[in-house]
């Protein structure tokens, strides 16, 4: 028995040793094939075409950002990155039937998959909102320029970089810009790429880019669902009709219901009725009234859990205005619709993918920092394809996001490093030659 549990424990100690020291092989791997990378004239030439190339980036990104691109109307704003992609030589460039633009550039020695490098088209912004660009010295203002649009313009500063270093990849690149990221787009895009589209069985790894800190790994994806529950019943006049039941009450009973509900501070678990309505007079009891819950979690369990517990409520709620008043005219009815659905998943810390974006980030003088948040990159997470959201801009560059002041800061020599820092995540990734 003894023999036994001091064998156990030496296999255990022998195991952890051999992981350790193969974690740290992997980390002196990537660290070695960034510096290859880097030290590289093929990376030398596209870093300096980057840096020649600024302020046409810059230009492109405000062009981009003065072509709406509301929640479901990304079209004029799709064609016009299609028209870019096919001007610096990309091939196969398509929007697909959901909207998606798609570009590939072909590897060397592909094996028929391919590793994609996204940034959305869509923005919060609905129809009709002002988003005509106003610059104060480096910083440029305008709804959706940081949230996602410059990323459009840097992933087509990035093809001109390969092309003018004539960087040759192993993998096929596929370079797409995806519909429906934002709100009620509901991760449409990415979606209908990994479950539909041309390339859904053929996608060995995902890149989102977007407008936060180069620094930032976001390898964790917020999984969220998304409400719209409708209380309705027969109304009538607040005075003549008194006694009668009323939607509102039980709305108000269920909001105040769900606002008790206790969850976890690990994993991060949150919840929230973002948008309530309904009515038709202020002398009437109300026909019907609604709100708009949305709740969010790293964890599917705590998520699945908190959503059971709304939707018991909402019913209770019904039933105890049903008992509290009278039902001679009609009686409450609730319908909780489903209007948003992001899985939640996660890139493992210690797999390829990230260790690789790690040494890339150090190597160009950056800490490190993880992150979970909600970006396409949830999808692929989800189904379990390595997938890493990164950024493109130096930290503290932007701000105000899905707000109207929302700005990025375009200063020359930190957007340039912090450019050439993610292509050569990209690069180390898809094997450059």
């Amino acid at each position: 028995m003894h023999i036994a549990v001091r064998f156990s424990s030496l296999a255990l100690a022998l195991g952890a040793a051999f992981a350790g020291s193969y974690a740290m092989a992997q980390t002196a791997s990537h660290t070695a094939d960034i510096e290859r990378i880097l030290a590289s004239p093929a990376f030398k030439t596209a870093a300096a075409t980057i840096d020649k190339e600024h302020g046409r980036i810059v230009e492109d990104g405000i062009k981009f950002t003065e072509i709406p691109a509301p929640p479901f109307k990304e079209e004029a704003r799709a064609k016009e990155f299609a028209k870019m992609l096919k001007a610096v030589g990309l091939a196969d460039v398509k929007i697909d039937e959901e909207g998606n633009v798609t570009a590939l550039r072909k590897g060397t020695r592909s094996d028929g998959k391919v590793v994609v490098v996204s940034a959305h088209l869509d923005t919060v912004f609905p129809a009709g909102t002002d988003v005509k660009v106003k610059r104060q010295g480096t910083k440029l203002y305008a709804p959706g320029v940081g949230d996602d649009t410059m990323s459009l313009a840097v992933l087509l500063g990035f093809v001109r970089a390969m092309q003018a270093g004539n960087i040759k990849t192993r993998d096929d690149i596929l370079f797409v810009g995806t519909v429906g990221e934002e709100g009620p787009g509901d991760l449409r895009g990415v979606r209908h790429l990994f479950t539909k589209g041309e390339y859904k069985d053929k996608i060995k790894s995902f890149f989102s880019l977007e407008s936060g800190s180069v620094s930032q790994i976001t390898n964790g994806g917020v999984g969220s669902k998304r409400y719209r529950v409708t209380y309705s019943g027969p109304g009538g006049h607040s005075f003549g009709a008194f006694g009668l039941v009323n939607p509102m009450f039980a709305l108000g009973q269920a909001a105040n219901e769900f606002s008790r509900i206790q969850v976890p501070a690990t994993p991060k678990t949150t919840y929230s009725i973002g948008v309530i309505g309904g009515g038709t007079s202020v002398n009437s009891i109300p026909l019907s009234g609604w709100m708009e819950v949305d709740m969010r979690s790293e964890s599917v369990t705590e998520l699945k859990r908190v959503e059971e517990r709304l939707l018991k409520l909402v019913q209770e709620a019904a039933e105890g205005e049903n008992f509290a008043r009278s039902t001679k005219e009609g009686r409450i009815k609730v319908e909780a619709k489903l209007i948003g659905d992001r899985p939640a998943g996660n890139t493992d810390a210690k797999s390829d993918l990230v260790q690789i974006a790690k040494a890339a980030i150090e190597a160009g003088g950056y800490k490190v920092a993880y992150n979970w948040s909600s970006t396409d990159s949830n999808l692929p997470m989800s189904l379990g394809i390595p997938a890493i959201t990164i950024g493109r801009m130096a930290p503290d560059k932007s701000g105000r996001s899905h707000s109207l002041d929302e700005w990025v800061d375009v200063e020359k020599e930190p957007m340039v490093k912090a450019m050439a820092t993610s292509l050569s995540i990209v690069l180390a990734t898809t094997g450059m030659e």
